[in-house]
């Protein structure tokens, strides 16, 4: 098992890929910027940044983001996989740190974690996981009421476990490390990520406490992820 120090020598790097997110950044950074101001208040020996890939905007999102304190990386457009990886090793290069003391906690521009969440993040680091899995929920304001009752009754409490989200990770660095990173790909680079930890036999944690909410958009980023769950498996409001 993992060896942690307690002191100010704990790290917790959030990374945050955003293509073409205008419309939802701003609420995704004052999250993440809640989240951090408490962290900072329940936890203030454990350091934080954010980083933001812009991945090949061509919309507003790169002048929003401006307005946030964050580290920003831009990049041409080059899939969630890859982005993930350019602000992972962003973030190792630019804030030096042991990777057994930190942690790469990941979310998505379309979403919003609750204020607690960096505390949950940096507790996951102290207890000695490798990996921890969260779950989401979608936006209940982007789902018509039918789609939004349909969604209720198949996520009993408990039902997201086993799931894997981008917008709901973290990894211990040195694990991040060991595990080669995200694959280069243009989806499920998060499952394959988790798979491998898996197999690799490193411990992998698993909650729903603290879900962080995403967009409840039906036509997404990547032609399999979340958005095309939603919509072929709850999008027929008839």
């Amino acid at each position: 098992m993992t060896t942690v120090p307690s002191g100010p020598v704990l790290r917790v790097d959030v990374v945050l890929p955003a293509h073409d997110e205008e419309d939802r950044i701003a609420s995704c950074l004052d999250a993440l910027l809640a989240a951090r101001t408490r962290l900072e208040q329940d936890r203030p020996e454990v350091a934080v940044s954010v980083t933001v890939v812009l991945d090949g905007c061509t919309d507003d999102t790169a002048a929003i983001v401006e307005r946030f304190p964050v580290d920003v990386v831009a990049t041409a457009h080059v899939g969630v996989g890859r982005a993930r990886t350019i602000g992972a090793t962003h973030a190792l290069r630019r804030h030096p740190a042991d990777p057994a003391s930190r942690w790469l906690a990941h979310t998505d521009a379309d979403s919003r974690v609750p204020e607690g969440w960096l505390v949950q993040q940096a507790d996951a680091l102290r207890s000695g996981a490798h990996v921890l899995v969260g779950a989401v929920v979608p936006d209940p304001d982007d789902l018509d009421p039918v789609v939004l009752a349909r969604w209720t009754q198949a996520h009993p409490p408990g039902a997201a476990l086993g799931h894997v989200h981008g917008a709901n990770l973290g990894v211990l660095a040195s694990a991040y490390l060991a595990l080669g990173g995200f694959d280069p790909v243009p989806e499920h680079e998060d499952v394959r990520l988790v798979e491998r930890a898996h197999a690799m036999g490193f411990r992998v944690d698993a909650t729903v406490d603290l879900p962080v909410v995403t967009s409840g958009r039906f036509a997404g980023r990547t032609p399999g992820g979340y958005a095309e769950h939603l919509r072929r498996e709850y999008g027929d409001a008839s």
